[in-house]
Order: C-alpha cells, then structure tokens, then sequence
C-alpha cells in the first residue's frame, strides 16, 4: 500500500507573559491536524486543528512546561536490592 501525503513545515516565535521568546516548529500531518513542538523545551508539544488553536495550545504548554520545569525535583529512589 503506498500513501502519499505532505509535512508542511513551519518555524515561528512565540512571545511568553514573561517576555520570554522560544520557536516553534509546526508541522501538519496526514490526517490533517497542526503539530507544534518547541525544540528548546523538550517534551513540549501540542496539536489541534487549525493554527490559531494550536497557537493558543502552545502558549499553554510553553507556560506549563516551564511552571514544571521550574519545579523542585522530587528526590530520586535509591535502589537497596533485589
């Protein structure tokens, strides 16, 4: 079976409340939904379909990813046998 279908792809700058500026890539899959990531958070991204939603998502997920980020680390398990 042999599908054929196009990634678009995009990079735009998303500005934070805490003026902070990260890029966005923006890619369209084959069902036809938006797919944003933001590669200098790793682990943050977000879909939905049409730009300005996904838009709207970023912001959320930027602003989430960072208020985790910025989180106290919980103290990792040590391992005492098996």
């Amino acid at each position: 079976m042999n599908v054929a279908w196009q990634i678009h792809r995009l990079a735009v700058k998303v500005r934070t409340k805490m003026n902070e500026t990260y890029t966005v890539v923006i890619e369209r899959d084959e069902d036809g939904y938006y797919v944003g990531s933001v590669p200098a958070l790793p682990g943050c991204h977000t879909q939905a379909k049409s730009i300005g939603q996904l838009m709207e998502r970023m912001e959320e997920a930027i602003a989430l990813w960072l208020e985790v980020g910025k989180a106290p680390e919980p103290n990792p398990l040590e391992l005492v046998g098996i």
